[in-house]
């Protein structure tokens, strides 16, 4: 019998990659887990729109579930939420998309404890590897998107930018880790090898943030 269990979700090229390595491993993931400020309408990974990380739920074919929460009940309601999850599906686990950096693992394993299921890490590696997580992902079949930077890394020319060999090379000529791990920068995946139907991104536009930019779709559609 398959292990049941959920993923955390953020819309980018990490989780993406985990649930595909979950998915090869043989466990069931019957829910993507995504964290939603109250009455914001925005994830708070990426700050990116509800409906764009609803249509990559409906492309996978997998439920998406959005834990509302604010910034000061951000833990203990991921904690409640994993719990109702537990009941609801059975699941014994959720896993994370996080490659190296310790304290994110620490709070992923605190919550998953107390919520009496398994932390799961399948891409766990070592900060030195993250290019070849990077090359990984590249021919992995899917595709994604730069859709938000670091104004103190990475300039807004890489918005835009599609995950591919040229990303690789030129990333590897800056002061980020080749795989944004501490947010330098985030993704979107539009399409690849799980994925039924592909996220057609329309006309989009630059949204100024206070240490960040983000690139805005203004419509979205699978085809």
């Amino acid at each position: 019998m398959k292990k049941r269990i959920v993923v955390s979700w953020s819309g980018g090229k990490d989780g993406c990659l985990a649930l595909h390595t979950l998915i090869e491993l043989g466990y069931e993931v019957v829910s993507l887990v995504t964290t939603a400020p109250k009455e914001l309408g925005r994830t708070f990974g990426h700050g990116e729109r509800i409906e764009m990380i609803t249509l990559q739920g409906e492309a996978l074919s997998i439920p998406v579930h959005f834990i509302e929460c604010t910034f000061d009940s951000y833990t203990e309601q991921f904690i409640q939420d994993l719990k109702d999850l537990k009941n609801q599906y059975q699941i014994s686990g959720i896993a994370f998309g996080d490659l190296y950096l310790d304290g994110h693992r620490k709070w992923g394993e605190k919550v998953a404890d107390a919520a009496g299921v398994e932390a799961i890490y399948p891409l766990w590696t070592k900060q030195e590897e993250a290019l070849e997580s990077l090359e990984k992902f590249v021919h992995s079949g899917y595709q994604a998107i730069v859709i938000r930077i670091r104004e103190d890394i990475l300039d807004e020319s890489w918005l835009g930018r599609i995950i591919d060999d040229s990303f690789v090379r030129d990333i590897q000529q800056t002061t980020s880790c080749p795989m944004g791990e501490s947010g330098e920068y985030h993704t979107y995946v539009f399409d690849g090898p799980l994925f039924s139907k592909k996220i057609q991104l329309g006309d989009s536009e630059l949204i100024q943030l206070e240490t960040t930019k983000k690139l805005e779709f203004k419509s979205i559609q699978l085809v």
